[in-house]
C-alpha cells in the first residue's frame, strides 16, 4: 500500500513512542519509518468475509471494499462442503486477489463420524485429505477446524457495557444440567482423545506433503462438560497434549488470548510456549473479564478487559509470528444495531462498526509492538 504523508500521521506516529517508553517499552530502532506496515515478516490482521456482518454472507465486491477500507488485506472464511475442489478454491482465491485481498484461512468441517468415532469416519477423513491436497495446490496457507462433541453455547447471555454497548457474558450454571442431545449422545475424554489422534495421524502427513497448516481452535466456552460430553481443548494441558500427538508445525492451534484468560492462564506465557514451538497457526485477539475460570466471564471491548493486549502482541512479534490475527467478537454498538437488517450472531455482539473499532485498536498494538521490537 502506497503511503501518503498527512499532518496527523506526521505528528501522531512519533508521539506514540515516548508514551510507550514511559511503560518500559523500547523506542523505535533508528531509521524506523512510518507508517509501519504489515508484510511477509510480520503478523497480518485479518477479518472474516462471511457470515453477513461484512458481506451479507457472500463473497462480493461490497464486502471486500469494506475490508480493504479498514486497511485489512487478509481474510478467513467458512470452507465449502468436503471434499474441496482445487478449481473452486482457485476461483475463490483469485476473486479475493483481484480486490487486493489474500484468502488465507478456510474453516473445514463435515466429519462428525470422525469426532464421535462412528462408522463412516474413514470416508470422511479421506474427504478431508482430498481437501487438504486441493488447498495446497491452490495455495491456501491454513485450514482451521473444531473438534467438539458438543459446544455449550446455551450459557451465553448479554450484559450492558459502557454507554449501553453489548457485552457477551457466559455462565456455566445456566446450562450445565442440560441433557445430552439424542443425535450426539455423550462422549468421554478418553474416546475423544483416541478419535482426534486417529484423525491427526491420517491428515497431518498430508499437510506436511503439500505445505498446509492446521489450526485447531480451543474449546470456547472451555467448560468441563458440554451436555454430558467432555472437551479435548478445554485446558492448557490439553492444548499441549494436542501438539505432542504429531511433532509437526502443521499440527498447530488457533491461539486465542481471550480463551487463554478464560481458563485463568497467563496469555503471554501461553503465547510464548506455543509460539516458540511454531505451533500458532492462527490468532484470535480479544479481551475478557473472568470471575471464575472457565465457567463465569464476560467478553469485553479490547481495551477494557484483563488481558494485557499489548504484551500479547509484542510476544507474537518476538516469536516472529507471521500468520494472521483476527480481532474478533465486535461489541454491540448502537450504530450497527440501527442499520436495517442488522442481526447479532451472538448475545451482545456487533457488526461493521464494532469490527472497525477492533481493527483500529489491534493495528495500533501491532504497530507499537513492531516499533519497539
Amino acid at each position: 500500500m502506497k503511503a501518503s504523508i498527512t499532518r496527523r500521521r506526521a505528528v501522531a506516529a512519533p508521539a506514540l513512542l515516548p508514551s510507550l517508553a514511559g511503560f518500559g517499552f523500547a523506542a523505535a530502532p533508528a531509521g524506523t519509518t512510518w507508517p509501519i506496515e504489515e508484510g511477509p515478516t510480520t503478523p497480518k490482521l485479518c477479518l472474516e468475509l462471511s457470515g453477513g456482518r461484512l458481506s451479507a454472507g457472500q463473497i462480493n465486491e461490497a464486502g471486500m471494499r469494506r475490508v480493504r477500507q479498514l486497511g485489512v488485506t487478509h481474510v478467513l472464511a467458512g470452507g465449502p462442503r468436503i471434499p474441496w475442489d482445487e478449481t473452486e478454491l482457485r476461483k475463490r482465491i483469485e476473486a479475493h486477489k483481484a480486490a487486493g485481498i489474500t484468502l488465507y484461512n478456510l474453516m473445514i468441517g463435515g466429519f462428525p463420524n470422525t469426532i464421535y468415532g462412528r462408522p463412516g469416519r474413514d470416508e470422511e477423513i479421506d474427504k478431508v485429505r482430498q481437501s487438504i491436497r486441493a488447498a495446497g495446490r491452490a495455495g491456501l496457507a491454513v485450514i482451521e477446524y473444531n473438534f467438539y462433541a458438543h459446544r455449550l453455547t446455551e450459557g451465553y447471555y448479554e450484559q450492558q457495557g459502557r454507554g449501553g454497548s453489548g457485552l457477551t457474558a457466559y455462565d456455566y450454571e445456566r446450562s450445565r444440567n442440560l441433557p445430552p442431545l439424542p443425535e450426539i449422545g455423550t462422549h468421554d475424554i478418553d474416546s475423544l482423545w483416541k478419535n482426534i489422534t486417529y484423525f491427526l495421524k491420517a491428515v497431518i502427513p498430508v499437510c506436511d506433503e503439500v505445505g498446509v497448516r492446521m489450526a485447531l481452535h480451543p474449546s470456547d466456552p472451555p467448560v468441563p462438560l458440554s451436555r454430558g460430553s467432555a472437551q479435548v481443548m478445554a485446558t492448557l494441558a490439553s492444548w499441549k497434549r494436542l501438539i505432542a500427538i504429531i511433532d509437526s508445525p502443521a499440527n498447530g492451534i488457533t491461539y486465542d488470548c481471550g480463551v487463554t484468560r478464560e481458563l485463568g492462564e497467563d496469555p503471554v506465557e501461553v503465547c510464548r510456549y506455543f509460539g516458540s514451538r511454531k505451533r500458532i497457526n492462527h490468532v484470535h485477539y480479544r479481551n475478557v473479564v473472568v470471575r471464575r475460570p472457565a465457567v463465569d466471564y464476560t467478553e469485553m471491548a479490547p481495551d477494557e478487559g484483563q488481558v494485557n493486549m499489548f504484551a500479547v502482541m509484542r510476544e507474537l512479534v518476538r516469536q516472529k509470528y507471521t500468520g494472521t490475527i483476527y480481532p474478533e467478537h465486535p461489541r454491540g454498538l448502537d450504530y450497527d444495531r440501527e442499520q436495517p437488517g442488522f442481526q447479532s450472531y451472538y448475545p451482545g455482539g456487533g457488526g461493521y462498526a464494532g469490527f472497525a473499532y477492533n481493527v483500529g485498536y489491534a493495528r495500533a498494538m501491532l504497530q507499537a509492538a513492531l516499533a519497539s521490537a
